[in-house]
C-alpha cells in the first residue's frame, strides 16, 4: 500500500525512503531517485516492506545508480522509468543501461559531476566492490554529493574510509547505509557502529539510516527476522555513543520528511 505524501512546499527539502537504498530525494525542484529497486523479488531477495508507490518513479528528472550489484542496479525497475529520464552510473555501466532505451546516460567517475537544472550531482569515493557478479560488468562504486540550495550525501554501499571527513563541513543530511540483506555483512558495508563513525567523520546536520529492514533472503526470515529491526535499533545506540551532538532520523519505507528553507 502506498504511503500517502501530506501538502509539500516546493521550496522545502524533501526525503523519502523507499526501502534499502532508493530513496527519493527532492530539492530546488528537482527529483532524484537512487538505486531504486522496487519489486517484491530479487534473484533470491524477498522484499519485507511495504511498496513506496510510483511517486518514486513518475515525474522523475534523473536516477542515480551507486553500482552495479542487483540489489542496487535492478533493470526490471528502471524499464518502468520514461526513457528520456536522466541516468548517473559508474563510468563503464552506460552500455546496459543505454540498451534498455536511455537516451540520456552520464557516466561518473570520482571527482566528476554533472548539472541537473539548479543541482549538481558529484561522484565521490566509495570502499565496496560495485562489479556486476558473475562475470558481469566491471565498474567502480560511486556515492553522490548532491548539492544545490542544501547539501546531502547518498552513500550508496561503502566501509568507512577516510575520505569521507573531506566531504564534511555544510551537509544537511548524510543518507547513510547500516546493514545490507542477509544474516552477516562481507567487506565494504558499514554496520551500525560504522555508520555511526561515518557519521562522526562527515557531521551532518542530520543522519537518515538506509540499507536496513527490506530485503532478506526467501524463507530466512522465521529463522533470523530479527535482523530486519535489529540494525537500526543498535544505529540508535551507537550513535548515542559515538556522537552524542548529531541528531539522526529513522523513516519507515514510503515514510517522508521535509526541512523548510532557512
Amino acid at each position: 500500500m502506498e504511503v500517502p505524501l501530506l501538502d509539500k512546499d516546493p521550496l522545502d527539502l524533501h526525503v523519502t525512503w523507499g526501502g534499502h537504498a532508493t530513496v527519493l530525494v527532492e530539492l530546488d525542484g528537482v527529483r532524484l531517485v537512487t538505486d531504486p529497486v522496487l519489486r517484491t523479488r530479487v534473484v533470491h531477495l524477498l522484499r519485507h516492506a511495504p511498496d513506496p508507490g510510483s511517486r518514486f518513479i513518475d515525474g522523475v528528472d534523473a536516477v542515480l545508480i551507486s553500482h552495479l550489484h542487483f540489489d542496487h542496479l535492478d533493470l526490471p525497475t528502471l524499464k518502468r522509468y520514461d526513457r528520456e529520464t536522466r541516468m548517473i552510473v559508474p563510468a563503464g555501466a552506460g552500455p546496459m543501461i543505454r540498451k534498455l532505451g536511455f537516451r540520456n546516460v552520464s557516466e561518473l567517475t570520482v571527482g566528476e559531476g554533472v548539472e541537473i537544472g539548479p543541482v549538481r550531482v558529484l561522484a565521490v569515493t566509495a570502499e565496496h566492490d560495485g562489479r556486476r557478479h558473475p562475470f558481469g560488468v566491471e565498474a567502480d562504486a560511486l556515492g553522490y554529493v548532491i548539492d544545490g540550495s542544501r547539501r546531502l550525501f547518498f552513500a550508496g554501499d561503502t566501509d568507512v574510509h577516510p575520505q569521507l571527513s573531506e566531504l564534511a563541513g555544510g551537509l544537511e543530511i548524510a543518507l547513510l547505509p547500516i546493514w545490507g540483506w542477509g544474516h552477516k555483512l562481507g567487506p565494504g558495508h558499514m554496520d551500525p557502529r560504522g555508520a555511526a563513525l561515518a557519521a562522526a567523520m562527515l557531521q551532518p546536520e542530520l543522519t537518515i539510516p538506509i540499507h536496513w529492514g527490506t530485503y532478506f533472503p526467501i524463507g530466512m526470515k522465521s529463522v533470523r527476522g530479527g535482523l530486519l529491526e535489529r540494525p537500526v535499533t543498535a544505529f540508535s545506540q551507537q550513535m548515542a555513543e559515538i556522537a552524542p551532538d548529531l541528531e539522526s532520523q529513522v523513516l519507515r519505507p514510503g515514510e517522508s520528511l521535509s526541512r523548510p528553507l532557512r
